[in-house]
């Protein structure tokens, strides 16, 4: 990925109204990725409905959920079999129940990504916080994408060289530690590299010599005048 990804946020104006729903999606979002862990298990299919519409609300702006659905499926073979090896068969309902609270905490999340964008985001963050820290959280959410496409490459790769990663290798837990060493600790040396090129970038820029600086401005010129 070019370091230029992250030098500047695209030039468009950042409305109050946007800035409004920005908020509210936010605010939205954690309340109902928390309620999924502390409601009682008899509301959960309230949640589910409210999850729901989230979920269609963000297929219509052009969300995908491919990812999304890759990573529930994973989820739910790894619970499985954590559950079979320890308690056997006789929890296995409160596997399910488990996955299926981590997917309503999830969604809320998955939604809000879809639906604001990342430099409302930003403009939103750093009204609460220093602008640091808001664009270490908005290069993060656009990181995300990115990581994803990595992680299958790599993941691809390491099964050409014969790991033992493929799914059905996968159900034994002793093949778990190769995941590891082949695909999650190369990911993890991709994204601090990738995080040390987002820090040059912002250097390059001058980024932190004025407090509210977060993301490009429209009406800046390419010159790299603030």
């Amino acid at each position: 990925m070019p370091v230029s990804h992250f030098s500047r946020s695209q030039a468009t104006p950042i409305s109050s109204r946007s800035l409004w729903f920005a908020g509210t999606a936010m605010v939205l979002a954690l309340l109902l990725s928390s309620a999924a862990f502390f409601v009682p298990q008899v509301y959960l299919p309230w949640l589910a409905g409210i999850d729901a519409l989230l979920v269609l609300h963000g297929v219509i702006n052009k969300g995908n959920l491919g990812g999304l659905l890759r990573y529930i499926l994973l989820q739910l073979l790894f619970t499985m079999v954590l559950y079979l090896a320890i308690h056997g068969g006789n929890q296995v309902g409160q596997g399910v129940m488990a996955v299926a609270r981590i997917l309503l905490a999830l969604l809320p999340g998955w939604w809000l990504t879809s639906t604001v964008s990342a430099e409302a985001i930003g403009e939103l963050l750093s009204k609460v916080m220093p602008s640091k820290w808001a664009f270490v959280i908005v290069a993060s959410i656009n990181l995300l994408p990115f990581m994803v496409n990595e992680a299958r490459e790599i993941y691809q790769l390491q099964l050409l060289r014969g790991a033992r990663i493929s799914p059905k290798q996968l159900l034994n837990p002793r093949n778990w530690s190769e995941l590891c060493y082949c695909v999650l600790f190369p990911l993890l040396v991709q994204l601090l590299k990738l995080a040390q090129q987002t820090a040059t970038a912002a250097r390059a820029r001058h980024f932190g010599h004025k407090s509210r600086r977060t993301h490009w401005r429209p009406g800046q010129s390419e010159n790299g005048n603030k």
